[in-house]
C-alpha cells in the first residue's frame, strides 16, 4: 500500500506541475469528469444509460427515447450534485448539511419529500450479511461520523481518508436511496479538497468494488487499496489527456 500511495503522490506532483490551468481548460476538465463520474456512479447502481447518452443528457438536455425517466433524473441530479462539489471543495471540511444538500441535488426529481432528509424506514442491502442501522440511530450516527472522520483526515493519507469516509458513510446508509452515489461524491469531495484527482470506479469493476466494500466491515485494507487504484488510473488518464 505504501508503494501505491507513493506512486499516487509522484503522479500528483507531475499533475500539479502543470498548474495553474487556463479557465477554459479547467472548464473542459470539469465537464469531462462530470460525464465520467456521473455515468460510472449511476451505472454501478443499475442505471441503463450509456456514457454517450449520459453526455447528451448533461450537455444538451436531450431525452433518450426508450429509457426510463428515473434514469434521466439520476443523470441530471448527479450532474448538479457534481457541480456543487466544486463549491464545497473551496472549504477545508464538510458538514452534515453539505451531505444532505448533495443528496437533495441528486434525489429531488425522484422524490422531493425525501431528498436531503434522513430515512425514516428500515433499509436492506441485498447480498450483504450486515444489517443497516435503524432509522432512529441515523441522526446520532451521522453526527458521530462527522466528528470522528475529521480525526482520520489528520492521521491518514488523503486517499485513505477519502476511502474510509466513503466506507463509513455507506455503513450508516442515512438516506432511503442514493447512498452509494452520495458516498462516492463525498469521497471525491475530499480528494478535491486535498488537491487530488477524482476516484472513478468503472462499472466493469462493480463486483470487485462491492466485494471489497462488504469485506471492509471487518477489514478495510482491500477496499482502501481498491479506491487508491482508481485514483491512480484517473491520474494516468489526466496525464494522457495532456500528453496525448
Amino acid at each position: 500500500m505504501k508503494e501505491l500511495l507513493a506512486e499516487i503522490d509522484k503522479l500528483q506532483k507531475e499533475i500539479n506541475a502543470m498548474r495553474p490551468l487556463s479557465p477554459r481548460t479547467l472548464k473542459q476538465l470539469k465537464e469531462y469528469y462530470c460525464v465520467g463520474l456521473t455515468y460510472s456512479s449511476n451505472a454501478i447502481e443499475g442505471n441503463s444509460l450509456t456514457e454517450s447518452e449520459t453526455k447528451i443528457i448533461l450537455e444538451e438536455g436531450i431525452t433518450i427515447g426508450g429509457k426510463p425517466l428515473k434514469d434521466h433524473y439520476e443523470v441530471i441530479g448527479h450532474g448538479e450534485a457534481y457541480n456543487y462539489l466544486y463549491t464545497l471543495a473551496k472549504k477545508e471540511i464538510f458538514t452534515e448539511d453539505d451531505l444532505k444538500q448533495l443528496h437533495k441535488f441528486f434525489y429531488r426529481r425522484i422524490n422531493e419529500e425525501e431528498a436531503g432528509e434522513y430515512r425514516k424506514e428500515a433499509v436492506f442491502i441485498s447480498g450483504s450479511h450486515y444489517p443497516m442501522p435503524t432509522p432512529k440511530k441515523v441522526p446520532v450516527l451521522m453526527k458521530d461520523f462527522i466528528k470522528n472522520i475529521k480525526s482520520v483526515g489528520g492521521k491518514r493519507h488523503p486517499v485513505e481518508y477519502a476511502a474510509m469516509a466513503h466506507k463509513e458513510f455507506v455503513f450508516i446508509h442515512p438516506f432511503i436511496d442514493g447512498n452509494g452515489r452520495v458516498a462516492r461524491l463525498l469521497m471525491n469531495l475530499i480528494l478535491l479538497q486535498k488537491g487530488y484527482c477524482l476516484a472513478i470506479i468503472p462499472p466493469i469493476l462493480r463486483m470487485e468494488y462491492v466485494k471489497a466494500l462488504e469485506k471492509a466491515h471487518t477489514d478495510d485494507k482491500e477496499f482502501v487499496q481498491f479506491i487508491a487504484k482508481t485514483v491512480r488510473e484517473t491520474q494516468k488518464d489526466y496525464l494522457r489527456l495532456f500528453k496525448g
